[in-house]
């Protein structure tokens, strides 16, 4: 008979091998259906997948999310479970994260040792932002109370095994923006002519460095990035139209909501400047994850409980979560779980090459079994 560790490593594989994107994860949300009905519990399916797990008297829910989404990303790895699906590719770690919790529902229906609910939240679309409000506008948190959320997500680089996490901002905000450049196109050899937008659009784009450089606090811990730079400019026709589009990170939202005042500003003078017009459009899909002390602290205590080293106020990450949307409704904790430094395991989140480490399979099995006996104790009072 195969080992626990052996049957959530072919599980992961699978999941692997068939990797569906964001609001296409049809056969995910059958496979993560079938196992938690496999392991008696009650499942509700909808945008994703919901398993309820009762035990005692307790009338206390604590919620547990893993994302289930893909990457548009073809990958480059050599191993035996390479994605099935062209272009596309678990890149991020998302199918380690479904089957460590799905080994803790396992774990935690054959020992119990709890006494309240556990709500088993399997979200879609995590990577655009869009799937936790998914599941909230469908009444998530209304039909399932939880008085807690938590997360777990793989960090390579970090030393396998290490859990790390901090009260406090955890995550940043990520937010798209666009600008359009309407100048007048011309003559390449005319140039006086008209209104070239891109060299309108080349001045902006240096202008919008200055926000992080100059007008927010050193430390902010800011990014502000000019990602592509489109015109409708020819050989020897000079653009009248350009597009900068770019994404900005933020820890706080003074900070984001700073850097979108200081972006219009500069769109509008840079414009006014060379007398053409210039549209600004600022869209936020990712707050800013903040987790609550005490779910931070519980979580700590968790990973030592399984063994894990445990740091306890690490920096912010740079990247953005939606989990965000959950931790903006109920305190929870968002944490990271080293997945290794070598090899694929320490190559970064959204490569070609990366790869989730099985090794973390059964130890993050192990945590989440250790805090949901923590926050839902079967014997002492709640919360510690």
């Amino acid at each position: 008979m195969a080992s626990f560790q052996e049957r959530l490593t072919e599980m992961r594989r699978d999941f692997h091998r068939h990797p569906e994107l964001g609001f296409q994860e049809d056969r995910t949300k059958a496979k993560v259906a079938e196992q938690l009905r496999s392991l008696g519990l009650e499942v509700h399916e909808g945008a994703g997948v919901i398993g309820l797990l009762s035990a005692g008297a307790g009338n206390r829910a604590i919620g547990l999310r893993a994302d289930m989404d893909a990457l548009p990303i073809t990958e480059t790895s050599v191993h035996d479970y390479v994605s099935e699906a062209p272009g596309k590719m678990h890149a991020c770690g998302h199918d380690g994260h479904m089957t460590m919790l799905l080994g803790a529902a396992e774990r935690l229906v054959q020992e119990k040792g709890f006494d309240g609910t556990v709500v088993f939240i399997f979200q879609p679309n995590e990577e655009h932002g869009l799937g936790a409000q998914a599941m909230i506008a469908e009444g998530l948190l209304e039909q399932f109370p939880i008085e807690e959320v938590y997360a777990i997500h793989n960090l390579p680089g970090a030393p396998a095994g290490q859990v790390s996490t901090r009260p406090g901002q955890i995550c940043n905000s990520e937010s798209l923006f666009e600008i359009t450049v309407k100048g007048q196109g011309g003559h390449a050899s005319m140039p006086q002519a008209g209104v070239d937008a891109i060299t309108v659009g080349a001045e902006m784009v240096l202008a919008l460095q200055t926000i992080v450089a100059r007008k927010l606090a050193p430390g902010a811990g800011a990014v502000v990035s000019v990602t592509e730079f489109v015109t409708d400019g020819q050989r020897n026709v000079l653009p009248g139209l350009a597009v900068l589009k770019g994404d900005v990170r933020a820890r706080v939202p003074e900070d984001r909501e700073a850097i979108e005042r200081f972006m219009r500003q500069i769109a509008a003078g840079v414009a006014a400047t060379h007398g053409v017009e210039a549209e600004v459009s600022f869209n936020t899909e990712f707050v800013e994850t903040i987790n609550a002390a005490e779910p931070a602290e519980a979580a700590c205590r968790a990973g030592e409980a399984a063994g894990c080293e445990v740091i306890r106020n690490r920096p912010p990450m740079s990247f953005s979560e939606d989990f965000a949307h959950f931790t903006a409704a109920v305190p929870g904790c968002f944490l990271l779980l080293g997945n290794g430094e070598e090899g694929p395991y320490g190559k970064p989140l959204h490569s070609a090459d990366y790869d989730f480490n099985d090794a973390l399979l059964p130890i993050g099995a192990e945590f989440w079994v250790q805090l949901v006996r923590d926050r839902l104790p079967a014997e002492k009072a709640w919360p510690r």
